[in-house]
């Protein structure tokens, strides 16, 4: 269990020498389907007043803390399309004596099968009749504030009502190629040769500060917004040779386990008509959370992406 932090690549996370996310690949681990809502709702009860409340994730700031337990609250506090999930979120969402964080993916109506909150468009195999759409993947625990919350994944299935639908699609780890569907393992073994070579490959790398860590991925963001391949000779001049070499690697890695990832659900995930697996999987593990991306897929598409509705209908 964490605070409420970003997660992060695996990649990005061996920049400043940290290499435990080369443990956790081997070690068990929980994987989820990543769902690309917009934006993110936490709703639950407040640990301060005891009352029930929805949120972005404004609700965990420190100084301009925004949590609503009224629609009047909501009214306050946001405004244009974020106030009208959240009132409509407000309303719909089934109340709890926990604190959950999930992403809204859309308004369900009669006639409505496929929404596009931000990046992906996903097609549900019938209407969706219920008011809200909701996709949680995060469990919070406090006793004092929001601000202290501990979040863990969300590994048991809520349920919704007629009003509200979770989506939630079990995730799991195949057990290799050729393995039954919905046969699963609990770790990415198969990467071990690679995660045992890039433990030998780190004894060579120089490794950057914090602050050389914030150019170096900023770059990263850049090659991969114009399409660029990364080339160890002559990324960044050549300065970080070694370093990108096991860069590229990890992302190797990352690959390989992104893979291995399966879920069952049911709708179909689409980026500009293309049909894909989904944004991605999160692996969480006793080290810490990750997540599984494609970034040359995934993130240059929501680089290069317009303004979405919340509701492409």
């Amino acid at each position: 269990m964490t605070k409420n932090l970003h997660l992060e690549h695996p990649e990005d996370c061996i920049l400043t020498g940290d290499l435990s996310v080369l443990d956790a690949f081997l070690m068990w681990c929980h994987v989820t389907l990543k769902i690309d809502g917009a934006p993110a709702i936490v709703w639950g009860r407040n640990p301060e007043t005891g009352n029930f409340f929805v949120g972005t994730k404004s609700v965990f700031n420190k100084r301009l803390i925004k949590i609503n337990e009224s629609h009047e609250d909501i009214d306050k506090n946001h405004s244009g399309n974020v106030a009208s999930i959240l009132h409509q979120c407000f309303k719909y969402l089934p109340h709890t004596n926990n604190i959950i964080q999930g992403d809204f993916i859309g308004f369900g109506d009669s006639f409505v099968d496929e929404f596009t909150p931000n990046t992906i468009t996903y097609k549900f195999d019938n209407y969706v009749t219920e008011n809200i759409i909701v996709a949680p993947h995060t469990f919070y625990t406090s006793d004092t504030t929001l601000r202290d919350a501990i979040a863990s994944p969300m590994c048991k299935q809520l349920k919704g009502n007629s009003f509200c639908r979770f989506v939630q699609p079990r995730a799991y780890i195949r057990a290799g190629f050729g393995s039954p569907i919905g046969e699963s393992i609990n770790s990415f073994v198969n990467t071990k040769p690679l995660v045992d070579f890039a433990r030998s490959l780190s004894t060579t790398v120089q490794f950057l500060s914090d602050k050389e860590a914030k150019v170096f991925k900023k770059e990263i963001n850049t090659h991969i917004r114009t399409q660029l391949d990364i080339v160890p000779e002559t990324f960044m001049g050549g300065k970080y040779k070694q370093l990108c070499e096991l860069y590229l690697l990890v992302m190797r890695i990352k690959l390989d386990a992104l893979h291995e990832c399966r879920h069952e659900c049911d709708f179909a995930a689409y980026i500009n008509n293309n049909c894909v697996q989904g944004e991605g999987y999160t692996m969480h593990s006793k080290l810490g959370d990750y997540k599984l991306i494609n970034r040359r897929q995934f993130a240059y598409a929501n680089f290069h992406s317009g303004i979405h509705t919340v509701n492409n209908k």
